[in-house]
């Protein structure tokens, strides 16, 4: 398939679509970001970002200047004040770009109701794909990826967590986490309770970053190793990813199956009985109800 120009090329004074253009920004290499991202940098009527400051370094390093046009910050404790004032500018239509403080806007980001409103008031959204913390550490992961699930930074509260760690243990697929340097023992340590210690995983952190590590073992293994840096007041640095494999399906006994299914016979139907004891023992239901049949068989 073609690749499309549907923006313009470095040095074009073809003027950039209105609305609104959500580029993603490095998560450490400056030289990361993206041609199309610069394009947007330099030719947006308005600029908004996470964090001002960030922005306008990223743009020095390159050789962009910000120039007379308008810098806004667009953050967690600002936005509903904020967005009035950006959507007036995609009401004029105005290219604005927002960029989040590194990474992929709206993935743990606070852009997603800036989205949301603009989409609401019927005005172009436009991404320009690049970095992103959670792709870069599945790459690097060595964990399967053909299916995972984004679940972020856990709640802060311990109830809360529990109850977000035990939900996070019935989906069928690899794992990701955000978590603060601060926290990753107790993490790591509720995830070995919850998820089980085997569990393979990989700690990624200061990905892309002059000190990028990659640990590759045991849930039991990796709080094992963070608690002896931690006790040798060498604790973690930096923003971290953990990726955890999927879990292992343990074959349920011949005995296991038969309990099962004599305990839900008793109050259900046979197909309820099937489908129930197959999705609690991780079994085909062909499998289910050819026992469930010979167990009639024999009663």
């Amino acid at each position: 398939m073609p690749i499309a120009d549907t923006f313009p090329q470095p040095g074009s004074a073809k003027a950039i679509p209105a609305g609104l253009h959500l580029i993603a920004t490095p998560i450490g290499a400056a030289r990361d970001i993206t041609l199309r991202a610069l394009d947007l940098l330099a030719g947006c009527d308005v600029l908004v970002a996470e964090d001002t400051r960030s922005l306008r370094r990223l743009m020095e390093i390159h050789g962009l200047s910000v120039g007379g046009r308008p810098l806004l910050a667009y953050h967690d404790h600002n936005g509903a004040q904020m967005r009035p004032k950006i959507m007036g500018y995609l009401q004029a239509g105005k290219s604005v770009l927002y960029a989040s403080e590194a990474g992929t806007p709206l993935v743990a980001d606070p852009g997603y109701q800036l989205a949301r409103a603009t989409i609401a008031g019927g005005h172009a959204l436009h991404s320009a794909p690049g970095p992103s913390a959670l792709l870069a550490a599945l790459t690097v992961a060595g964990l399967p990826s053909d299916r995972f699930t984004f679940l972020g930074f856990a709640p802060s509260q311990s109830g809360a967590r529990r109850k977000f760690l035990q939900e996070a243990a019935k989906i069928p697929t690899t794992l990701v986490f955000y978590e603060s340097p601060k926290r990753i023992s107790r993490f790591l340590g509720e995830l070995c309770e919850v998820l089980g210690e085997e569990r393979e995983a990989a700690l990624c952190r200061e990905l892309t970053k002059r000190h990028e590590e990659v640990l590759r073992m045991s849930l039991r293994a990796l709080h094992q190793d963070v608690q002896a840096r931690e006790a040798a007041d060498r604790a973690l640095r930096g923003e971290i990813v953990l990726v955890v494999d999927r879990a292992t399906a343990v074959a349920a006994t011949e005995d296991a199956l038969d309990a099962a299914l004599e305990q839900a016979l008793q109050h259900m139907r046979v197909k309820d009985a099937v489908a129930h004891v197959a999705e609690a023992l991780g079994l085909p239901r062909r499998q289910v109800y050819q026992a469930a049949l010979a167990k009639g068989t024999q009663t």
